[in-house]
């Protein structure tokens, strides 16, 4: 990938360091007048609409908007825009209800990982504990990696400066202040980029005057937009059902239920947060459309810049540095106290730990840091774990959630159906060039098996890993 370099490398990270440092000073100011256990981990339950609505979108968007929309619009169509759309979103819906049913049946809750420890029992309790803490790993990687990538992309600037700062800034605040701190940064955020992307928006519609819309698309693209494009229908589907299901384990999401001054509160504000969402993932995913129409030689991952950065203006540039870091601060400081609050809450149910919970939960999270660290200052690629990290939530949504919905569901049915779903799903999950699975080419030849499945295994594997549990509930 060839640097713009729009800008030089000193102002960049001069301009890192600045929004950085902002944030660090404002969640460390904040937070000082709240302090205790409760307000780390829940805010004292009181936080209202406002506050709330805007840090379930900033926590929801992070950086992975610039590029993951766009870049699966390129070739999944707008299947693939409305898909992503939705899986972002739909999990906030499903809080209204699940929210509604935890916030009454275990009122002093602070963990999706500690009421399944409630409900069940400590064998299913470390599963969803493993699966959790790997998926957000994973993901605080991938938010690191992404906008060290865009800001060498724009300046050269080397991708371990970057992500020194955004991690260590985003330690320091949350580490010390917890959720009271990711809140007011939230806030903060969330106007910053909710106004950037209105800029951005109506900078590509002014440049590009008819050419942003679906009539070039159809033009140039018309497969995209056409119901007899299958990747329409699975990269649509794929989509919605793994980040669905992964945003459906986050911590951050669940410290958020619990924090709502009350039920009324919560669901307001999950409806709003829903309805801002929708329009914003489709926003960056139609970009992607557009941009591949105009250009079918455009880098899926550059799809959104190639539209805004084509005329290589500085001011465009230095927006979309403040844009991805607001993302990215937002998100990772939302990241860092979910694991955190994990660790506080649930780890000392499974080993004897030395220190107390809290110091033991900031040396595990400054532990995972440096990891994140590592990975996103060498430019390693995380998709396939993350598409692995996806595969373990699609096979344990429905038999968690399921489980608080019937009486006569025990530890035991959820445990093996969540190991069902789990090896049916790696049967036709896809080896890391994606041209086969253990299933479809090893087990199976693939030119005997059916073109649909051996061209889709991706899509496969997530729909046999969400549905495939529900055949052991019927067995049990």
């Amino acid at each position: 990938m060839t640097n713009l370099n729009i800008i030089n490398q000193s102002s960049a990270i001069i301009l890192i360091l600045l929004l950085s440092s902002i944030f660090l000073l404002v969640g460390i100011y904040y937070s000082k007048k709240f302090r205790g256990l409760d307000n780390y981990l829940v805010a004292n339950r009181s936080i209202g609409t406002l506050s709330l609505t805007t840090s379930l979108v900033a926590s929801a968007l992070g950086a992975w908007i610039l590029f993951g929309p766009s870049s699966a619009a390129t070739w999944g169509g707008i299947g693939a825009v409305i898909g992503y759309s939705l899986g972002t979103a739909f999990p906030l819906f499903i809080l209204i209800y699940l929210g509604e049913k935890f916030r009454k049946s275990y009122p002093k809750g602070k963990s999706i990982i500690e009421i399944v420890r409630l409900r069940f029992g400590s064998n299913l309790y470390k599963l969803i504990l493993v699966f959790s803490i790997f998926y957000m790993t994973i993901f605080l990687i991938a938010e690191v990696t992404a906008v060290a990538f865009l800001i060498k992309y724009i300046s050269g600037t080397e991708l371990w400066i970057t992500a020194f700062i955004v991690i260590a800034c985003s330690l320091i605040y949350t580490l010390y202040g917890g959720l009271r701190a990711s809140l007011i940064t939230d806030n903060i955020q969330f106007f910053v980029f909710v106004a950037l992307l209105i800029i951005c928006l109506l900078s590509i519609t002014s440049m590009d005057g008819n050419n942003y819309s679906f009539e070039i698309i159809k033009k140039n693209k018309p497969n995209l937009l056409s119901t007899s494009y299958i990747p329409n229908y699975t990269a649509g589907l794929t989509f919605f059902i793994a980040v669905a299901a992964t945003n459906l384990f986050h911590q951050g999401n669940w410290q958020r239920v619990y924090a709502a001054k009350n039920y009324k509160v919560l669901r307001k504000s999950l409806i709003i947060s829903f309805a801002i969402i929708i329009p914003i993932v489709f926003f960056m995913g139609f970009s992607g459309l557009v941009a591949v129409s105009q250009n079918p030689k455009v880098i899926p991952d550059l799809a959104f810049f190639s539209l805004l950065l084509r005329e290589n203006l500085v001011v465009f540039s230095i927006v979309v540095i403040v844009l991805a870091i607001s993302l990215t601060i937002s998100s990772i400081d939302t990241l860092i106290n979910a694991i955190s609050s994990l660790i506080i809450v649930d780890l000392d149910k499974i080993i004897k730990l030395k220190n107390n919970n809290k110091s033991t939960s900031k040396q595990f999270v400054i532990f995972l840091s440096i990891i994140a660290f590592f990975v996103a200052s060498k430019g390693f690629s995380i998709l396939y774990l993350f598409l692995i990290a996806d595969l373990f939530c699609c096979a344990a949504v429905l038999s968690v959630f399921y489980t608080f919905y019937s009486k006569s569901y025990d530890e035991k049915n959820a445990y093996v159906s969540i190991i069902v779903g789990l090896i049916a799903g790696l049967l036709f999950f896809p080896s890391p060039d994606f041209s086969q699975s253990i299933l479809i080419g090893m087990i199976i030849p693939t030119d005997i098996a059916p073109s649909f499945i051996s061209q889709s295994l991706l899509f496969c594997s997530f729909v046999v890993a969400t549905l495939s549990p529900m055949v052991a509930w019927k067995l049990k």
